[in-house]
């Protein structure tokens, strides 16, 4: 198995931003709400940032703009990209977005398939889970990066099985999860602990 293009990974949200400006990031990617202002990034030197803006939600919601295949399509391409790059020398890649929870997890994770395309789906949520133990990756993304790296719907199975444990570990996630909208994951979770 070869080792991922970068060598550090960090998953993160915008309270915790601060704390890894001397930590030697090399690369950035921001999900961020529309409109939400830019975060600071100057105690963090010189780094390529690429910012994507969309909505923490798995369905359609009027006034909000949903996670879209070319969003996702994004996420692959920076992937590719650091994939297609790769070398000797120390890069460390920071995903964040609000919480450090959602969207950057579900980045983050597209971004371990790529670098291990070997690895299976729950080996890669494995990882995942080791980098940002609180994950709870967004399903409409993973859905479309599901397709987009022809994993036959084994990346969101994974991630199910992710939230399922994450919500048998913390019962009152699934009310929370609920009241924000994710409904659909909490059912498929569920039903599969049933």
């Amino acid at each position: 198995m070869q080792p991922a293009p970068i060598s550090l990974l960090t998953v993160c949200g915008l309270e915790e931003l601060e704390g890894h400006g001397s930590r030697g990031v090399t690369d950035v990617l921001s999900i961020l709400d529309p409109g939400w202002p830019e975060p600071p990034f100057a105690s963090y030197g010189e780094h390529r940032r690429t910012v994507l803006r969309f909505h923490d939600i798995v369905e359609e919601v009027p006034g909000q703009i949903a996670p879209q295949p070319e969003h996702v399509a994004e996420i692959l391409a920076l992937g590719s990209r650091m994939v297609d790059e790769a070398s000797d020398a120390e890069r460390h890649l920071l995903i964040h977005c609000h919480m450090g929870i959602s969207r950057s997890t579900a980045a983050m994770l597209m971004f371990l398939a790529q670098s291990y395309p070997d690895e299976t789906d729950d080996e890669l949520t494995a990882r995942l889970v080791a980098i940002r133990p609180q994950a709870w990756p967004n399903a409409r993304m993973i859905g479309f990066a599901d397709d987009a790296l022809r994993r036959g719907g084994g990346l969101s199975a994974a991630v199910t099985r992710v939230h399922a444990n994450l919500m048998a570990a913390r019962p009152n996630l699934a009310t929370v999860m609920r009241d924000l909208g994710r409904a659909r994951e909490v059912d498929a979770a569920l039903a599969l602990a049933a």
